[in-house]
């Protein structure tokens, strides 16, 4: 009587699949606590394969959090975007920046791992994680809706994205709830666009009259 062939096990990996699955993995764990809980080794253990498998996608861990970052990245990015695109009597910079609030609270280990570790700062010039971050970065800008006047645009955008993450970091530390100043830290947030907007209106005006000046 011949024997059965072997059972297959249930989770199997083809070329390319087993990438995708420890970066969605990986983002699992990093909801749980940063950069600092993703493991390959947990991983692999996690998605049944062996301990070199994920190797062979990614030299190392520091590569494995590039790309989880870059996809952390992008979809923040896709959550500004459909922040921006609903119809709303806000304006487009506040959108923005509540759904940043949100995010950043709601999701905050993976937020971590976006502005709180060095791996964005190590990225090369031109790679995913690179692109990724000047993708989310082109949404500040955009949601200015201002002009190109010099670096007038990038200054702003530049400021508003870091008050952003020092509400957000502040606030997951419980350092920021707004009761001190009587204000709710989304009233807050709200101040910070007001005043980014008048700014840029202002500092636009101003280069416009200056460059009239000089013709």
């Amino acid at each position: 009587m011949r024997s059965k062939p072997a059972r297959k096990p249930d989770k199997t990996y083809h070329h390319g699949d087993l990438r995708d699955a420890l970066i969605k993995a990986a983002l699992h764990q990093a909801e749980q606590g940063g950069a600092e809980a993703i493991s390959i080794k947990a991983l692999a253990k996690q998605l049944g394969v062996s301990q070199p498998a994920p190797y062979r996608h990614f030299t190392d861990r520091e590569a494995l959090l590039a790309a989880v970052t870059a996809e952390a990245f992008r979809q923040f990015s896709a959550l500004l975007r459909e922040a921006l695109a609903k119809p709303s009597k806000q304006s487009k910079l506040l959108r923005l920046a509540l759904a940043t609030l949100d995010f950043g609270l709601r999701r905050n280990g993976i937020y971590r791992l976006m502005f709180a570790s060095r791996t964005v700062s190590c990225a090369a010039k031109g790679s995913e994680l690179h692109e990724a971050t000047r993708e989310t970065f082109t949404l500040v800008i955009e949601a200015l809706e201002a002009p190109a006047v010099g670096y007038l645009r990038e200054r702003q955008a530049l400021k508003i994205w870091a008050a952003l993450h020092g509400v957000v970091m502040l606030a997951e530390q419980g350092l920021l709830t707004g009761e001190a100043a009587h204000a709710t830290r989304e009233e807050l947030v709200e101040d910070f666009v007001d005043e980014t907007r008048a700014a840029l209106a202002v500092a636009i005006k101003d280069a416009r009259r200056r460059t009239r000046a000089g013709a």
